[in-house]
């Protein structure tokens, strides 16, 4: 097992994925900065990050993602005009992006799956624990996901990934995982993994969501991995490896989440989750309400 010497402090997200399923919008725009209400997803995923405490943000990108670099770069022209109009609170929003973290950037290539897209980051991460986090997949502010699940990689050691009941009709869309219980409320001993499986044949109804916070041994075992379902190099595969033999990389827990959390990544939970944040909002939440109650109830 690799022992870290410090506190986790790196991030990686995943962003190659040429977003088929939100064509044609992302035919010329990533799928990663596509609205959700006034920002991009990508900027949610990056701010959870932060707020767990990893500063260095590694994105994996591929081709026509330059966007996204740009999001999290500076715009001179932009905040010059604002300043000369005197749009303070714009000119925050603006800001904000940009000084959230330290932001790097390697190109996949090829699409060959999230286990590569992960193996990408190793030159960058080195030997210590590191989080993954996928983009898809919006975790709540006031659910400290990712917190808990770097807590309890500092203390066990290994991997931990983040798991969610899900209807057993809906497991086969997800990775599942076999579980042990373990003293620890909300914790699990990961016993076996697998990739989208029939429901009579998931060993449970726990699924994998976009989370994971991993030792630096995957890297071996990515490197070493055979391309899985659908001709990828599966993340879920490497895991597996790593919960059989504990030798090669430590333990394999899971965190099993039960707050908040937006698919940003199908466009019928897409709508949901801007409906759902938006509604939230201090801003916008008591009109939006309004008109959305007037719509259902009276035009529907």
């Amino acid at each position: 097992m690799t022992e870290s010497t410090s506190r986790i402090s790196k991030a990686v997200i995943p962003a190659a994925g040429l977003g088929t399923r939100f064509l044609p919008a992302t035919k010329a725009t990533p799928k990663e900065m596509l609205p959700v209400v006034d920002k991009p997803a990508i900027q949610y995923v990056v701010e959870e990050a932060v707020a767990a405490g990893l500063s260095d943000v590694l994105m994996i990108t591929g081709r026509n993602k330059r966007p996204l670099e740009d999001h999290f770069d500076r715009n001179y022209e932009l905040e010059s005009a604002l300043t000369r109009k005197g749009d303070a609170e714009r000119l925050q929003k603006v800001q904000e992006s940009s000084d959230l973290a330290t932001m790097h950037y390697v190109r996949q290539g090829d699409p060959r799956g999230l286990g590569h897209a992960v193996l990408c980051a190793a030159p960058h991460v080195g030997d210590q624990p590191f989080a993954v986090l996928l983009g898809d997949d919006l975790i709540d502010p006031r659910d400290a996901l990712l917190s808990r699940m770097v807590e309890v990689q500092e203390r066990e050691g290994g991997s931990v990934i983040a798991l969610m009941e899900v209807d057993p009709s809906q497991i086969h869309l997800y990775g599942c995982a076999a579980v042990d219980d373990t003293a620890d409320d909300g914790v699990v001993r990961i016993t076996g993994l697998v990739e989208k499986p029939e429901p009579a044949e998931a060993p449970s109804n726990l699924a994998i969501i976009g989370r994971y916070v991993l030792d630096p041994a995957v890297f071996d075992i990515l490197r070493r991995t055979e391309p899985g379902r659908g001709g990828e190099i599966q993340l879920t595969d490497a895991l597996q490896l790593l919960a059989a033999d504990e030798k090669t990389g430590g333990p394999v827990h899971g965190v099993v989440f039960k707050g908040r959390r937006y698919d940003t990544g199908d466009r019928g939970d897409y709508l949901r989750a801007i409906v759902r944040l938006a509604c939230e909002r201090e801003d916008l939440g008591p009109d939006f309400r309004t008109w959305l109650h007037r719509y259902v109830t009276e035009e529907m």
